[in-house]
């Protein structure tokens, strides 16, 4: 994500499974709770209980600086300290009162990192009850609860509290960009509202109340500190709080200290209004700007094209667009489309990956999608999150299907297999590549939880009057529906397979519209802009009770209404079969070059199946068949056929997933791109 050599950050933040009450569009589609959804899956949950039983406790144990040096980074910080370094630590010299003692374990975003991990390790208690992890959680809480308990303003991030407490939030000469005051205090808001969701213990919200207070006496307009979040994410935190107390008013008595909702939402607006407002260099009311890097250059309803730092930049919208849920302001909407197309249309690498630049790990400008971009994990987990609060809000399918690139491949690339290894950049081309056990800046892996806990509860989705499968999961989730309880139980061999049944469940008949979401790719859309383009043919089939119906589509979605009963089954077949992806021309960087896909998964080229990969092409007309290979990579579907050498010789190749890149031997070479034959 970021070199330490730098003042900069990469981190990223997620979104809870609230129902938001309010948007400008016709139709709201609603998320469900964790608890509402049972994930049965022959893809997804050999991976989840993966992450639940390996991923988190690895994360948690390298935090307390249990791991293994890999990496030139984590060796010169050993040396330099004599220690690995233990982010637990840091709470506990806090909590003795320590203070400018110039000694901190880690980046400054350490604190954040805790939070984020507690925030992720709370979804999967709310799915899956864990009472080792539960009490494992509840022990770094009492650290953390001790930390801030010293400071009478309920103030905490032990980064400037050890080695420049007179810099608060950056001021004083201080820089929040480097120092994560506001992002690190935002991100301990997120794991407090999280934990009580899933545990109904209230300590750590309690410390968030407190946290959350005290940003709003110290942070606004005059005369109140010109402070904004140095990295996007804390907008739509202090939302998400304002929304908890909104719907659970009862929960005040428990705070220990007051609690006014409203202050919140008003803090997170302002966060998000403030941007662009620097003040009069003259006057006291005056910051300093990042600029575009920090999405700060001109007011948030000015900007038209998303840019700067690619975590920031998601972060940042994915606030922006929670907050036009609940506010309805046309200019927030107006702005998060601007945000979302510019993205989508110009920016979005095929795999879901966004950050062409390494250098401020940054957006690069309209149609430069160079094969070693840097595409750090992050960024592409952020631009998922909030293509999932677009689709909340516009109620089109086109955002899931940006949502389930992410999802598929640049998400599930960044950890690996087995569970403990992590990729913080994922370029289409690399030579030597490899997966850390720790990072001098080990934001991915918190990251990594945060999306992949949180997946389940994007599965379906409901307004007032419909319900929405968005995602093709085994599973079920239960709905209320105008008073009325409804299951869907989905079984399915997706993504390796196009067929997928979805049975309602309900105790009487009730009459109601089914949105199934039909993926652009599956209708040769590759991309709603056509930065992208591939043809799959006509292969979508929609059956009702074993009876074919036509395709109603409205936004994405297949609409089917009628007066459902018990045992009802809708049968989707999508055509997932191999397909040539081509980019837009006014790409130059990837110009006369083809990748594969097949369903929502791009393939890429290893060098241990292709020895001779560097000098591959291909024509657009190649023969592939697809097989599943069970024994391999832990199941996939591989992709063969021939193509041309370096000689003119036709020789076979063989293309994997690209998220199973590199799990099966170090120092991985491999491509996704493609040189055309005769182009």
């Amino acid at each position: 994500m970021i070199s330490l050599k730098k003042p900069l950050i990469v981190l990223a933040l997620g979104q809870l499974f609230f129902s938001v009450q309010s948007s400008a569009q016709e139709h709201t589609i609603h998320p469900l709770t964790l608890q509402s959804v049972k994930v049965n899956d022959s893809f997804w949950s050999p991976k989840i209980r993966v992450w639940n039983t390996v991923t988190v406790y690895d994360v948690l144990d390298k935090l307390e600086g249990k791991y293994e040096i890999d990496r030139p980074d984590t060796k010169a910080e050993k040396e330099r300290t004599g220690h690995t370094s233990d982010a637990f630590h840091n709470f506990d010299l806090v909590a003795q009162g320590k203070t400018n003692i110039g000694q901190h374990d880690g980046p400054p975003w350490y604190d954040g990192l805790v939070y984020e991990t507690i925030r992720g390790a709370a979804d999967i208690l709310a799915e899956y009850p864990d009472a080792k992890l539960e009490k494992k959680l509840d022990a770094y809480i009492d650290r953390i609860a001790a930390a801030q308990a010293v400071d009478p303003d309920g103030y905490l991030n032990t980064y400037t509290t050890l080695t420049r407490p007179k810099q608060r939030w950056g001021l004083n000469g201080g820089q929040d960009r480097w120092q994560h005051d506001v992002y690190n205090a935002g991100m301990l808001v997120d794991a407090g509202i999280h934990y009580y969701r899933a545990t109904g213990k209230t300590k750590l919200l309690s410390v968030s109340v407190k946290l959350s207070n005290y940003m709003y006496k110290v942070m606004g307009p005059a005369p109140k500190n010109n402070v904004i979040p140095g990295h996007g994410g804390p907008e739509e935190i202090e939302l998400r709080l304002y929304q908890l107390f909104k719907q659970h008013p009862e929960l005040k008595a428990k705070m220990g200290a007051p609690v006014h909702e409203q202050n919140y939402l008003t803090l997170a607006k302002y966060w998000i209004d403030d941007r662009g407002n620097h003040g009069n260099p003259d006057s006291t009311y005056k910051r300093a700007s990042d600029g575009s890097y920090n999405q700060d250059a001109i007011p948030v309803t000015q900007q038209t094209t998303i840019e700067g730092h690619a975590v920031r930049a998601t972060l940042l919208a994915s606030g922006v667009t929670a907050t036009a849920l609940e506010t309805k302001d046309p200019a927030y909407i107006k702005t998060v489309n601007n945000y979302w197309n510019n993205m989508i249309g110009k920016r979005m690498f095929i795999t879901g990956g966004e950050g062409a630049i390494a250098d401020d790990e940054r957006f690069g400008p309209d149609y430069f999608l160079p094969e070693h971009a840097y595409l750090e994990t992050c960024a592409s987990i952020g631009s998922g999150f909030f293509s999932e609060q677009m689709n909340e809000l516009e109620a089109d399918g086109k955002y899931m299907d940006e949502f389930e690139r992410v999802a598929y491949n640049n998400l599930l690339s960044g950890v690996s297999l087995s569970g403990d290894h992590y990729f913080y950049e994922n370029p289409l081309i690399a030579t030597d590549h490899n997966r850390w056990a720790w990072h001098g800046c080990p934001c991915c892996p918190p990251m990594i939880l945060k999306m992949v806990s949180a997946l389940p509860q994007y599965i379906y989705g409901y307004d007032d009057k419909r319900v929405y499968v968005n995602l093709f999961i085994g599973s079920e989730g239960k709905i209320k529906l105008d008073g009325s309880d409804i299951t869907l139980k989905q079984t399915t061999g997706y993504p390796w397979k196009g067929t997928t049944h979805i049975e309602v469940i309900t105790e009487k008949p009730k009459t109601f519209t089914m949105n199934v979401r039909i993926p652009g790719w599956a209708e040769n859309k590759e991309n709603p802009f056509d930065l992208y383009k591939s043809n799959v043919g006509s292969g979508v089939k929609l059956k009702v009770n074993g009876k074919e119906i036509a395709l109603n589509q409205v936004k994405g979605y297949a609409t089917i209404t009628r007066s459902w009963k018990k045992g009802d089954v809708v049968e989707l077949t999508l055509p997932v079969q191999p397909r040539i992806v081509s980019v837009n021309d006014q790409v130059k960087t990837i110009k006369g070059k083809i990748a594969i896909a097949a369903g929502p998964i791009v393939y890429g080229f290893e060098s241990l199946d292709n020895p001779g990969v560097q000098d591959y092409t291909l024509t657009a007309n190649t023969v592939m068949a697809i097989n599943y290979k069970p024994e391999l990579l832990n199941g996939v579907n591989v992709i063969t056929g021939e193509t041309t050498d370096k000689a003119g010789q036709q020789v076979k190749f063989t293309a994997i997933p690209f998220y199973s890149l590199g799990n099966r031997k170090p120092s991985t070479t491999y491509q996704v791109w493609m040189p055309e034959n005769g182009k």
